[in-house]
C-alpha cells in the first residue's frame, strides 16, 4: 500500500491518495493461474485501515496531499525505487509461509485524487527459494491502498490521515502442500497478509507524517526518511 512516496516505498514504504477504489492484477496472467483445472487453488484476502491525527503546520496537509506524483518522496530508499513519475518498485519485508521464506517485489502506480492518492498493484514477483520462485507463473494478486486526509470535527487544525488497503492473492497450491486442507492454507495465508499490513501501514503513515513535516518546514529536497528496517 503502500509499505508510501513522493519524488523520492510494503517494498518497500511509499505512498498517498484517493477516493475511488481501483484494482490491479499481478503480472501473472489469469490463464497462468488456471493452468490446470485439476490443480487445487487457495485464495487469501486481507484488509486493514489505519489512521493517524496530524497537526497542521504553516503549509496545510491537504496541499501536501495534492502534490503531483513527480514530487513524491520514496520515503524509504532501502525498500522503494522510483521507476518513473508515478510508478515505484517496492521490496516487501521477508516473511515465512509454512516452511518457506518469501519476499514479494511489487510494482505499483500512484494515481492522484482530490483528497489523496490511490496506490494500485501493477505486478508482483516472488523472491526466495526455488519452490517459491516457481510460483511466479501460478498466482495472481491485486492490491489497492487508498491514502487520504480529512478534517476532524473537533479541531480544523488537526487532520486525519488514513491508509485503507486491501490485498487479494490466488495461487495454485504447490504439490508438497496438497496434503494440507485448503482451508488451513487459506487461513494461514490470510493471517500472513494481515500481519504484513499490520506492520507496513503504521510504518508507512509514520514516514508520511515525517515527510509532511519536513515539506511543511520548507525542506524541498524530498530526501528519503526510512532506513529499510521495521
Amino acid at each position: 500500500m503502500a509499505a508510501s512516496l513522493r519524488s523520492p516505498p510494503p517494498v518497500p514504504a511509499a505512498f498517498r491518495r484517493s477516493r475511488a477504489v481501483v484494482r490491479a492484477s499481478s503480472s501473472s496472467s489469469s490463464s497462468a493461474v488456471s493452468s490446470s483445472s485439476s490443480t487445487p487453488k487457495a485464495r487469501f484476502v486481507a484488509r486493514r485501515s489505519e489512521s493517524v491525527s496530524v497537526q497542521q503546520l504553516a503549509r496545510p496537509l491537504a496541499e501536501y496531499m495534492s502534490l503531483p506524483a513527480s514530487q513524491y518522496s520514496v520515503l524509504d530508499a532501502e525498500r522503494i525505487e522510483r521507476v518513473d513519475d508515478s510508478t515505484f518498485r517496492c521490496y516487501v519485508y521477508r516473511f515465512r509461509f509454512f516452511a518457506l521464506e518469501v519476499c514479494p517485489v511489487l510494482l505499483v502506480r500512484v494515481d492522484e485524487e482530490p483528497d489523496g492518492c490511490c496506490i494500485r498493484l501493477l505486478s508482483c514477483k516472488l523472491e526466495g527459494s526455488p519452490l517459491v520462485e516457481a510460483q511466479n507463473d501460478k498466482f495472481s494478486a491485486s492490491m489497492v491502498n487508498r491514502v487520504f486526509c480529512s478534517s476532524t470535527l473537533q479541531d480544523s487544525t488537526v487532520q486525519q490521515l488514513t491508509s485503507d488497503a486491501t490485498i487479494e492473492v490466488a495461487i495454485d497450491i504447490p504439490f508438497p502442500f496438497r496434503a494440507i486442507p485448503v482451508t488451513a492454507i487459506e487461513s494461514s495465508g490470510r493471517q500472513v497478509l494481515e500481519q504484513l499490513l499490520g506492520v507496513m501501514l503504521p510504518r508507512f503513515l509514520k514516514q508520511l507524517v515525517k515527510d509532511y513535516q519536513a515539506w511543511a518546514s520548507g525542506d524541498s529536497s524530498r530526501k528519503p526518511l526510512g532506513t529499510g528496517k521495521i
